[in-house]
């Protein structure tokens, strides 16, 4: 085995177009890989001591066992963290110097698992908009996400997460902040905490920890925490979920940069230890599995009784199957956002005629001083190229007046430009039915506004009106109901894991969210992501805890409240638009009030049917009637969109917006009608039948809910999820030539040329092949070895139709994995993500061979090809017939 770190950001949330064929000569030599492990470096997890071999001391640890056997082994490691959370994970994490003693340490005892170190990123807010004065923001109604979710109404009743702790793990907190406490320690606020490593971490470098979380270079953490935990009563009008909760930051960000999850699981062990009964974590990296190391621990935390919150992600852009690590954790939450049901923005005031105030798409108020008439460019109202050419030299001098330019065919800055020529410094431009939403306007005074407000000033532009328009500095401000407010944010991440389960598991307001930043940073800023809805449900936690009571009882059962009293949220705004998947909004926009105030218990929380390979159609419900009195209860079924996650030239994820069709599920129920006494349950037998005529080449996930309506107006759901199609149907290799032009996978020469014959290569000074290569979907084992350049692989293998250098083993052929004849391991690697389609991101994957095998040893002068393996998702890895398989051409390794 051999695990290299990914050399590429895993910033989450940046969108890109549509495929394209990607030139070449952006490929560098590196190794670039699906996943973001790092090299050389592995968790290792202990069995506990009864498990041990016989100590020759009584005094000797868990931990000095399994060094000396490993020295016994030769292995060669050093020690870079102990864990030692008896029922949680007892372990270390260890750099080794042969990477291939992986195998080694493997089969040591005393070791129960070995994984690789992950880097992981802040999940990274969408946009940012940092808030300096005051009197801009004061009539912002932040509340709107309070009462998006019940959350006014709780806070009416006095719940306010008194006496509930939150750990933050996060880049620290700037506990200066008026709302945030100003102060650090036992009676602020911010009560505690740790700082892993420093500001000058990056994660790169070495740790410097401390015991001050202080943040303020960074603000990631201080907006989480201001949606927590801010203090109400304050001139922006916002109060956090939860603002008499005490807080831990727990600081694992330096002031840029990434993290390893070791640091991760050291900070996650801390923050439960320290007491604390929520956890929550914005960050993570594409992953798409339930495997790493800090997914398992965040998982074992929340199934100890403490909830844990973890963002999906703001990979949205690239559809289907990229969920997040540790967000895949099974038992923890995963959180996806929606978006705010207002936008702050500002308003221009008509003078001269009657109208309504304009609303333009600003944050801060146009510096534009007094009244100033207007000016059209062109009196045409459908014009499409408007300001796109310079303004004819009858134009009058323009500065004395607000310019407004129709939006169509040319950019905004070529028709400011334009504008600018003619002495413009202020100018409005109006839809044309593209959409309502912030602009780029570069260093031009400019903001858009409505078409109809445009159509309006243009038309009176013509009559001769002497109509003026106003810009306020203050006082101007207004909430914009926004166009996309109620539906999930198109950044938020789409599930399922490879592995099937359920992600994300809620959603929570995370699109234009006001909240604090560090004071040296501005001290309140809008930012929108899954970050940003994280949190909210932390908050949310609290609020249950406090309601329900502080118990493991209560923790455990937090996911499964906030599911089943969840609100279902659709696709589009238009009454005839389908819900959307619960692949992208879980099971729905929580409700706070009801899922504490509710008396009926539905459990469990979500079920998972799984592929048709592995199909798990008979499910049941259990309802419990805490109540007072009889309820009668009605059961029913609510189909949504089933998304068609694959379909982009064939094998490709399709792109988010996921297409939605109206193929259902059918779903019969033993009782479709009961009534429960007080404290009676009854369990109902579900049956789910797959839609039937679907295309399973294009991977269709289903869904939807049992809806359980109750007598007292309580309305319950429990979502489903299910793969109509196999899951190791589903090809792994993109051996497409839409992404660079040529065939995948590929070797490029010395010079980065595709290889069509046999090439020389003295694997010096950069004379080398490159592998290249994409991954459509995951891969439980990606495997790669150098074989003879004669090898016969089997006289039987079948070619696929028009790739011819990608093989699979017919059922009769000799199948065991072992059985081909391989001169050396090249590199190894388990459970990886698929590629998305950025070349700046992940869009791509490359493997330079080196002078060495994975085990150290040099490969020796000869002629080979590489032979790449890749395992289908549900294959047998001791089966070869499951893997894909593809033969480079011939390789000769010259003096």
């Amino acid at each position: 085995m051999k695990f290299f770190a990914a050399c590429v950001p895993w910033l989450l949330g940046a969108t890109f177009a549509v495929a394209q064929i990607t030139p070449l000569s952006s490929v560098t030599q590196q190794t670039k890989l699906p996943g973001n492990s790092v090299e050389n470096r592995f968790v290792l997890e202990f069995a506990s001591s009864s498990n041990l071999p016989p100590r020759d001391f009584e005094e000797r640890t868990p931990h000095e066992l399994v060094y000396a056997s490993l020295k016994k082994r030769s292995v060669s490691f050093q020690v870079d963290k102990e864990y030692n959370s008896n029922g949680l994970f007892v372990g270390a994490a260890i750099t080794l110097k042969n990477a291939d003693d992986a195998k080694a340490v493997a089969s040591t005892p005393g070791v129960v698992a070995i994984r690789p170190v992950k880097a992981l990123q802040l999940i990274q807010p969408v946009s940012v908009q940092v808030i300096s004065d005051a009197g801009v923001a004061a009539q912002i109604d932040t509340e709107s996400t309070h009462i998006m979710t019940g959350v006014d109404k709780v806070h009416a009743a006095g719940i306010t997460g008194m006496g509930v702790k939150i750990g933050i793990i996060d880049t620290g907190i700037d506990y200066t902040h008026p709302l945030l406490g100003s102060g650090f320690g036992p009676g602020y606020k911010v009560i505690g905490g740790y700082d892993f490593v420093g500001n000058a971490y990056t994660g790169s470098n070495t740790p410097v920890p401390g015991p001050d979380p202080l943040d303020q270079c960074n603000g990631h953490g201080t907006h989480v925490a201001g949606i927590i935990g801010a203090n109400p009563g304050n001139e922006f009008n916002i109060s956090g979920v939860a603002y008499d909760a005490q807080l831990s930051a727990y600081r694992v960000f330096g002031c840029s940069g990434f993290v390893t999850d070791d640091i991760i699981i050291e900070a996650l062990l801390r923050g439960a230890s320290d007491g604390n009964d929520i956890l929550t974590l914005s960050l993570g990296g594409a992953d798409g599995w339930t495997e790493s190391s800090s997914e398992v621990v965040a998982s074992r935390i929340a199934a100890s009784g403490k909830i844990v919150t973890i963002a999906a992600g703001n990979d949205g852009a690239s559809g289907s199957w990229y969920t997040s690590s540790p967000g895949n954790g099974i038992n923890v939450i995963s959180v996806a956002s929606v978006e705010n049901t207002v936008v702050p923005l500002q308003q221009a005031f008509v003078g001269g005629v009657q109208h309504n105030s304009i609303a333009y798409y600003a944050l801060f108020p146009l510096p534009v001083q007094g009244s100033l008439p207007i000016y059209a460019t062109s009196n045409d109202t459908t014009v499409t190229a408007d300001a796109c050419s310079p303004l004819p030299d009858t134009t009058p001098d323009l500065s004395k007046y607000v310019v407004i330019i129709r939006r169509g065919t040319c950019t905004f800055v070529t028709k400011l430009a334009n504008a600018a020529a003619k002495g413009a410094k202020v100018a409005l431009i109006y839809d044309n039915g593209s959409g309502f939403n912030a602009i780029s306007v570069g260093n031009y005074t400019a903001a858009l506004i409505q078409a109809a407000d445009g159509e309006f000033l243009v038309q009176q532009f013509v009559a001769g009106s002497a109509v003026t328009l106003s810009f306020p500095q203050t006082g101007g401000s207004l909430n914009f109901p926004s166009p996309n407010g109620g539906l999930v944010s198109s950044f938020s991440t789409y599930g399922p894991t490879n592995d099937f389960y359920f992600k994300p598991a809620v959603a929570a307001p995370g699109g234009n969210i006001l909240s604090t930043l560090p004071v040296p940073l501005g001290s309140f800023g809008i930012e929108s992501g899954t970050s940003m809805a994280t949190p909210f449900v932390a908050g949310s936690s609290a609020l249950l805890l406090q309601a329900k009571g502080k118990n493991p009882l209560t923790a455990t059962l937090a996911r499964t409240l906030f599911e089943t009293t969840a609100k279902s949220i659709p696709s589009g705004q238009n009454a005839t638009d389908l819900q959307q998947t619960l692949t992208q909004q879980g099971s729905g926009l929580i409700q706070v009030y009801n899922a504490i105030n509710y008396k009926t218990i539905v459990a469990p929380g979500e079920l998972i049917l799984n592929d048709t390979a592995h199909f798990q159609g008979s499910q049941f419900i259990t309802v419990i009637n805490t109540g007072s009195s009889v309820q009668t209860y009605k059961v029913s079924h609510v189909p949504v969109g089933t998304a068609a996650t694959i379909g982009r030239f064939s094998t490709w994820p399709n792109l988010g917006p996921v297409p939605l069709t109206t193929q259902y599920a059918t779903v019969t129920f033993s009782q479709s009608s009961f009534s429960l006494v007080p404290y009676q349950s009854i369990i109902i037998h579900v049956q789910v039948t797959p839609p039937y005529g679907v295309d399973a080449t294009k991977f269709p996930v289903y869904s939807g809910f049992v809806q359980i309506d109750g007598g007292t107006n309580e309305s319950l759901h429990v979502p489903y999820i299910g793969l109509a199609a196999s899951l190791q149907d589903k090809q792994v290799l993109d051996t497409t030539s839409y992404y660079f032009g040529i065939q995948l996978p590929g070797l490029l020469d010395t010079n980065f040329n595709p290889q069509t014959g046999p090439a020389n290569y003295t694997l010096t000074n950069g004379d080398a092949p490159t592998l290249l290569f994409r991954l459509v979907f995951g891969t439980p084992i990606l495997r790669a070895d150098l074989v003879k350049s004669d090898v016969n692989i089997a006289l039987t293998l079948s070619r696929r139709a028009n790739n011819p250098d990608v093989y699979s083993f017919p059922q009769n052929a000799q199948n065991n994995v072992t059985s081909v004849p391989t001169v050396g391991s090249i590199f190894e690697f388990d459970y990886l993500t698929r590629n998305n389609e950025d070349p700046q991101s992940n869009g791509y994957s490359t493997f330079t061979l080196t002078p060495t095998f994975a085990n150290g040893t040099t490969i020796p002068i000869g002629s080979y090809r590489l032979l790449l393996r890749a395992l289908r998702v549900t294959g047998n890895p001791k089966d070869q017939s499951q893997y894909e398989i593809w033969l480079s051409p011939i390789i000769n390794i010259v003096p």
